[in-house]
């Protein structure tokens, strides 16, 4: 398939931090405010769900979230997933099918953690999902500036620079 015919067949909009999305699943359970870290504001659903799909032209910029976000591989080229823990320790996964190649078709993304992913080929798309708990809330979301990133992290400018938007 074509990501044409991907964003089409599973109705996918753009995505804030770049690529194309749609959620699948929200659970009609709620977890209220006063049962949460305080890092929360408001009720949220037990957990969610999206498609997210990248093109080798659309990565997903750094951004972080309150909650832990597990990834997991669908089709298309692999994906290199960059993360920069809170205390500022960088470090990648690959995800992807080729399992012989130490490829994971699952990972999980702790809280708190920046994190960007980009398609690995060229001319392609990596086609994933998303699954969030307790459940995504743009509340939760925080997409910073070039500029403030690198201020806390001026090490690694340099893939900072490349994976933001602004």
């Amino acid at each position: 398939m074509t990501t044409e015919q991907l964003i089409s067949k599973f109705d996918l909009t753009e995505h804030p931090e770049g690529g194309y999305f749609r959620e699948t699943y929200r659970s009609e359970g709620i977890i209220e405010n006063k049962n949460l870290p305080n890092k929360f504001q408001g009720n949220r659903n037990f957990s969610t769900s999206i498609y997210f799909l990248l093109t080798s032209e659309k990565f997903s910029a750094f951004h972080k979230i309150n909650q832990d976000e597990i990834w997991h591989f669908y089709r298309g080229s692999s994906l290199k997933l960059h993360m920069i823990s809170p205390q500022g320790a960088y470090s990648f996964i690959i995800i992807g099918n080729n399992i012989e190649a130490n490829e994971t078709p699952q990972f999980v993304v702790p809280a708190g953690y920046w994190f960007a992913a980009e398609v690995i080929n060229s001319d392609s798309y990596s086609f994933t999902g998303c699954t969030v708990a307790p459940g995504f809330d743009f509340n939760d979301f925080i997409l910073p500036k070039r500029k403030e990133l690198i201020e806390l992290f001026p090490k690694h400018k340099d893939i900072i620079t490349r994976l933001t938007h602004h």
